[in-house]
């Protein structure tokens, strides 16, 4: 049964005349060559810094030798890939995304990789919600700026738990919107008029960072972010925010 949309569900980076799936790919594809240097030059390089601190906790209770078999769902240009392949020399990591522009700029990054790195990478495309994957596949799951740009954030959750193994980790990186009065305002005028302003300057699509913190806004977050995931089958689900509530990870278990 189709699952009502909602949330970011609602918010679509074009038009509401045409899926929000075909839409998102469209958008990637179109903003991928500057993708990595707005990333940085929008959160001040904040977004190694949270990388790093979300995928710490999501290391916990594995081995730094362990043969890991590990999915990045929204992977893009494979910056949370690439550091989760060096953080695991055994591990197999396998990248999936919609859009075909963001995997050309990841695969370019990985041909310079030294060949033992390279063998252990697999980019794919493909819609996190109907992936091609086994179920119980995967030890780990990562997903970082991707949900609020599923067109069924349900049916992605639903997705992940399937590929996971029992005992599985869940590791959602995620923008946010910060709580405290003064901060919030700050955060929203640098939202909603900077970051269109300077992605249309660099990337050429208005629109793109317009809708970037429309559907950020819009999704679920903190609590209700773990209500959605323990909905669908999550346990011990739990959030941390960092820089003020601008970036919350999640954790969760199969």
């Amino acid at each position: 049964m189709q699952k009502e949309k909602k949330g970011a569900e609602l918010v679509n980076p074009y038009t509401d005349a045409e899926c929000k799936g075909d839409q998102v790919e469209r958008m990637f594809d179109s903003i991928a060559p500057a993708y990595d240097f707005m990333n940085t030059a929008m959160t001040f390089g904040l977004h190694r810094y949270w990388r790093n601190v979300a995928l710490k906790e999501a290391a916990r209770g594995f081995k730094p030798d362990a043969e890991l078999s590990i999915l990045d769902i929204a992977t893009g240009t494979g910056d949370i890939a690439f550091r989760l392949c060096k953080g695991y020399p055994k591990a197999r990591v396998v990248g999936l995304d919609l859009s075909e522009g963001m995997l050309r700029v990841a695969r370019e990054k990985c041909a310079k990789l030294p060949a033992e790195q390279r063998q252990r990478l697999e980019f794919v495309q493909g819609d996190s919600l109907n992936m091609s994957f086994d179920s119980n596949s995967f030890d780990l799951v990562t997903v970082a700026y991707g949900v609020r740009n599923f067109e069924n954030l349900a049916q992605g959750l639903e997705e992940m738990y399937r590929v996971l193994r029992p005992g599985g980790k869940l590791c959602v990186i995620e923008l946010s919107v910060p709580t405290a009065p003064v901060t919030r305002a700050l955060y929203n005028i640098y939202s909603n008029h900077l970051i269109p302003m300077v992605g249309r300057l660099v990337s050429g699509d208005s629109r793109a960072y317009k809708y970037l913190p429309e559907s950020i806004a819009a999704a679920p977050q903190r609590n209700y972010m773990t209500a959605v995931m323990e909905r669908a089958g999550f346990e011990r689900s739990h959030w941390h925010s960092l820089t003020f509530g601008t970036l919350t990870y999640y954790i969760a278990y199969k």
